[in-house]
């Protein structure tokens, strides 16, 4: 007996099919169906062929494949008794439960004494869906490999893109070409990583940003994982998600994948991207006060690093109110004995030292300038050189002779006894202060992989965020190390890198616009002379790639010129007159005809207005500037369109060009299908264009 079922939102349908009660394979996802499309049918013509040199039969690529029904590539289950013993599953399916926009299948192996469960939902107004698995055991049993729903992938695809990267140079993109065998992709670190991003993206035969077919997958964890893109001998491709292998270190008799955001594209990789932005910062993130205008962050770490003086940080909180800052933030360095990166983590109490009157005195004085106060935390870690250790050593995290990152451990978070004390600390300093915004950091991976460490520090942020539902927490791992949808449900921004040089930072945020919104991305004008890369880059640059995300702050605003100080206050005070629809736009990546220019459109929610950002990482292979054409724009509309920062064109741009001197009204037929000729300009420089629909 054939049985399917099937979840649509209006640009998407997701099929699943199965026969003789076996797991069910998803037979079809892709753009919307009709409503009486006949499954069943679906089903029978969804076989291939089979011929020789093949079994008689093709194995079923199901949401879990299975080694005992012949499957040729890597199952979706590995797991053993107690003993050691590998469990050959053979799941028969016990119920489907529906309701709107919900699958849940449940199967059962009785020889075994397992039950499976995948479910499924869709959300039709982000065009995501949500996959998950979870496993049940009578008894307990090792968990070497569980992936999240297996689902196929396209056939009609030459190259799959995924992410990688390193410190100070986060989300660069790979593209692998498909061929027979298998992508493997592996992260052990107990983190998510700046080197394994946890996302995946599959266009389709001459899609693009703004156009054809795309598939995307992101897997929502923040301990490590493993992706598996694999091409069969049969041709048939299979995408797996979970967390990295034997990540479950005891026996157990229930696991369960983090969720799978999926979702499918006729529109590009950008209709991917906005399908993931929204479902992050509409159905995921969960902001403290959603009517709040997302504040101008300053943060003190590159001005004052862990050299605490009273005197100075009120000076430079006075100095950044004025530049505009509405958020001051006190980094690294105002607990315990904490002079510099080697000792004190874990003893979080005021040094006195530094502040003998303790922490109000500089509160007070930030919240008189108007702005509110945030503090730096780094929980889950601990330096030797600290009271805690010396009292608790046993509460680190791995060998004694383990190697040190940053000359820290980290602390063992399935620990009881370790969250609590964490957990009092932290919320002493809370009570004890007008603390509205907290940088939760996290500088080195993990001496051993394990799930039970993420799961505590998931315990750890949602017993806090219960206690202190009104503070906001940014996830920070020495920048990017930790950014992905499982610690997002319990943070409100990420610190996309520790890099502040603009250059980086226009690419980095270019590509992690596939997944992240702008309300959540933090990006800050950072010194001169970046202490990353040693770059000096110009003001103008620098506070426009700044202002492309959640705009803030983090330099000795004392070392600004009167020229520095002018330009940065124009562009935040633009951006705080942009900041409502821009915090709820979508980010467009556009195709620019010019490699040199990195180029985006955030488009308003209702579509009336758009901003174009235009970035020059470096010189042009060509003289003049190529047009760059815009996206999602109504053909039929007129926009007025106004070079914002006109007045930057330097004198070898000796054109008569209209946007130098004045707005100008276009068709979105000309915009879309011409595109915008921009004035010429020096390599690190930003063009702003702002369109306003007539």
């Amino acid at each position: 007996m054939i049985q399917c079922w099937r979840l649509d939102d209006r640009r998407q349908t997701l099929v699943l099919g199965s026969h003789r009660e076996h797991l069910a394979e998803v037979i079809y996802w892709g753009p919307r169906l009709p409503d009486d499309e006949d499954l069943n049918t679906l089903f029978t013509v969804h076989a291939i062929d089979v011929t020789g040199g093949m079994l008689d039969l093709n194995p079923e690529l199901s949401v879990s494949p299975e080694a005992t029904r012949t499957f040729p590539g890597q199952p979706g289950l590995i797991v053993r008794a107690r003993d050691g013993t590998q469990l050959l599953t053979k799941f028969c399916l016990v119920r489907a439960d529906e309701e709107r926009g919900k699958l849940s299948l449940v199967y059962n192996d009785e020889n075994n004494g397992l039950t499976y469960t995948a479910r499924f939902a869709i959300n039709t107004r982000t065009h995501v869906i949500e996959a998950q698995a979870l496993l049940e055991a009578d008894q307990p049993v090792h968990l070497h490999w569980m992936s999240a729903p297996v689902v196929p992938a396209p056939q009609l695809s030459d190259e799959m893109i995924d992410f990688a990267g390193r410190w100070c140079g986060e989300f660069q993109l790979n593209r692998t070409a498909w061929s027979p065998g298998m992508r493997f992709r592996e992260n052990r670190t107990g983190r998510t990583g700046h080197e394994h991003f946890p996302g995946l993206m599959i266009p389709c035969r001459g899609a693009t940003n703004t156009q054809g077919q795309a598939y995307a997958f992101h897997y929502g964890w923040s301990g490590g994982h493993k992706m598996i893109a694999e091409e069969l001998p049969d041709g048939r491709r299979q995408i797996q998600f979970g967390h990295a292998e034997r990540m479950e270190v005891a026996p157990q008799t229930q696991f369960q994948t983090a969720p799978l955001y999926i979702t499918f594209s006729d529109d590009g990789l950008n209709g991917c991207a906005v399908a993931f932005q929204r479902h992050l910062r509409d159905e995921i993130v969960l902001m403290p006060n959603a009517e709040r205008e997302r504040p101008v962050h300053f943060n003190c770490w590159e001005a004052v690093y862990f050299d605490h003086n009273l005197p100075t940080l009120k000076e430079i909180a006075s100095r950044a109110a004025e530049l505009g800052a509405e958020r001051f933030v006190l980094d690294d360095g105002w607990f315990g004995r904490r002079d510099d990166d080697t000792r004190a983590l874990s003893d979080w109490e005021v040094d006195p030292r530094k502040y003998p009157d303790g922490l109000n005195p500089l509160i007070d004085h930030v919240h008189s300038l108007g702005m509110t106060f945030g503090i730096w935390f780094e929980p889950e870690m601990i330096n030797p050189d600290s009271d805690i250790h010396r009292a608790h050593p046993d509460w680190a995290l791995g060998g004694e002779d383990q190697i040190l990152g940053r000359n820290q451990k980290a602390l063992n978070m399935a620990l009881p006894e370790v969250r609590d004390f964490l957990f009092d600390r932290i919320s002493s300093v809370l009570r004890d202060h007008a603390i509205e915004y907290i940088k939760w950091d996290h500088n080195r991976v993990l001496p051993m992989p394990d799930a039970a460490q993420t799961r505590g520090s998931y315990a750890l942020l949602d017993r806090l965020r219960a206690e202190f539902p009104q503070v906001e927490i940014e996830s920070c791992a020495s920048g990017g190390g930790r950014i992905d949808f499982g610690i997002l449900r319990r943070t409100q921004r990420i610190w996309l890198s520790d890099s502040n040089d603009a250059l980086e930072r226009l690419r980095m945020q270019h590509n992690a616009a596939l997944f992240l919104p702008a309300a959540v991305t933090g990006s800050h004008v950072g010194p001169r002379k970046c202490h990353t890369s040693g770059r000096i880059l110009d003001m103008q640059f620098r506070a426009w790639v700044a202002a492309q995300r959640h705009m803030g702050i983090e330099m000795d605003p004392r070392e600004l010129t009167e020229d520095e100080a002018s330009v940065l206050e124009s562009v935040i005070g633009w951006w705080k007159e942009n900041r409502r629809w821009m915090m709820d736009a979508d980010i467009l990546r556009l195709e620019s005809p010019d490699p040199a220019v990195v180029a985006e459109q955030q488009l308003a929610a209702d579509h009336a207005r758009f901003v174009v950002f235009a970035g020059k990482a470096t010189t042009s292979s060509q003289i003049a500037p190529r047009p760059l054409r815009l996206t999602r724009l109504d053909p039929e509309a007129r926009y007025r369109i106004t070079l914002v920062n006109r007045d930057s064109a330097v004198g070898l741009s000796r054109g008569t060009q209209t946007l130098k001197t004045e707005p100008v009204d276009l068709s979105g037929t000309y915009l879309m299908n011409h595109g915008l000729t921009l004035p010429w300009s020096f390599p690190e420089s930003m063009w702003v264009i702002e369109g306003l629909r007539r």
